[in-house]
């Protein structure tokens, strides 16, 4: 190993061990490297160091170091590592605070479960915290989830003369590939077909969401789908929010910000009561998509939640369990509830955002 390679070696695992003399490597660091020590003993050393501390320009500072010298992915996981390690709520209740945290949809849900005690002063700069985060994932999410579920309306119709925003595109190129023009590398599309005229209200989505605290980053993706599906004119969405209490949320669902500060994450869970009221909606049954997002232990009556579910089941709802709707991984949930709800024939998984317009195209078209 050139001295060179051997310095950046002792560096890097100075870094990473730490400020004790028991590291070993006898690397002394300087320059901004000392900056980067100091906010990572702050937050993964805090036991010894102290910690952050507990006043505003501390923290403010400490945000803007681990901003100026770590990535932005990494920046949004030590700024959640402060909130948990180190119980850094106060954080999150100083406008100051959030001008100079990384947003991102864990903050969002983090400002969600605060609402009720957030000083006056914080709330207009929280409201704009979220905005930032949601008009950014909508703009990711909004376009795929149209395009999937528009696709998906009718889709088996052919319609032989089709308007532009009509044409389907596999069945088309699959329908004109003799016409194949090799010179050009192109195909004459001497056939168009098209997916079938919609209706004005083809299927009504009921998205009826666990408030619970484990399933925060959940709440935050399901409000922002949920305002996205309300701006389809072939789609009856309703949003419907539960703990132990049921707060139906349609008519604020366009605005999804106003959507999720209508949420209080936490409390228990009582997954009956909800399905209960959202089965009142319920007047079509073969046009009804029933979204159940919830981890699926529930604080109520069991059995009920389970004999209504077999109901709408059986009354042709396409009911459909997301255990999760967020980036996490894995989620923890009821395997019991979820093994019986399976033998119901409903589907139980977990979703990525990503994944979640292809779910509502597979769904609306009974793949």
């Amino acid at each position: 190993m050139t001295q060179s390679k051997e310095t950046e070696h002792l560096r890097r695992w100075r870094l990473l061990l730490g400020s004790e003399e028991a590291d070993g490597t006898g690397y002394t660091l300087t320059g901004n490297d000392v900056t980067v020590d100091k906010s990572l003993n702050a937050l993964y050393d805090s036991e010894r160091s102290g910690g952050l501390g507990s006043s505003s320009p501390k923290i403010a500072r400490w945000l803007g170091d681990i901003r100026t010298y770590f990535p932005a992915s990494v920046v949004k996981v030590m700024q959640q590592d402060a909130l948990e390690r180190l119980n850094l709520r106060q954080m999150l209740l100083e406008p100051e605070m959030l001008e100079v945290m990384e947003a991102d949809v864990h903050l969002v849900a983090n400002l969600l479960a605060l609402s009720n005690i957030m000083p006056t002063k914080t709330k207009d700069t929280a409201r704009m915290v979220v905005r930032r985060v949601v008009e950014e994932l909508q703009r990711k999410l909004t376009n795929p989830t149209r395009q999937a579920i528009m696709g998906s309306l009718n889709r088996a119709i052919r319609n032989r003369r089709p308007r532009h925003n009509e044409i389907d595109w596999n069945r088309t190129i699959r329908a004109n590939l003799k016409h194949y023009q090799p010179e050009y590398r192109t195909i004459i599309p001497e056939v168009r077909i098209g997916y079938g005229r919609k209706r004005s209200a083809l299927k009504n989505i009921i998205l009826c969401v666990d408030q619970s605290g484990s399933m925060a980053t959940s709440v935050v993706y399901a409000g922002i789908f949920g305002a996205v599906l309300a701006s389809i004119p072939a789609i009856k969405t309703r949003v419907v929010v539960f703990d132990t209490a049921v707060v139906d949320l349609t008519d604020v669902v366009q605005d999804p910000v106003d959507l999720l500060f209508g949420t209080q994450l936490g409390g228990g869970t009582d997954i009956n009561q909800a399905i209960a009221y959202c089965q009142n909606f319920v007047q079509q049954p073969q046009d009804t998509i029933f979204i159940l997002i919830s981890d699926l232990y529930e604080g109520g009556n069991r059995e009920e939640m389970l004999k209504r579910i077999a109901t709408l089941v059986n009354s042709g709802v396409q009911f459909i369990s997301l255990l999760a709707l967020n980036d996490d991984g894995a989620p923890m949930y009821d395997h019991k509830v979820a093994e019986v709800l399976v033998g119901f024939g409903v589907p139980v998984f977990a979703c990525t955002p990503d994944k979640f317009p292809d779910l509502m195209a597979a769904t609306i078209s009974r793949r």
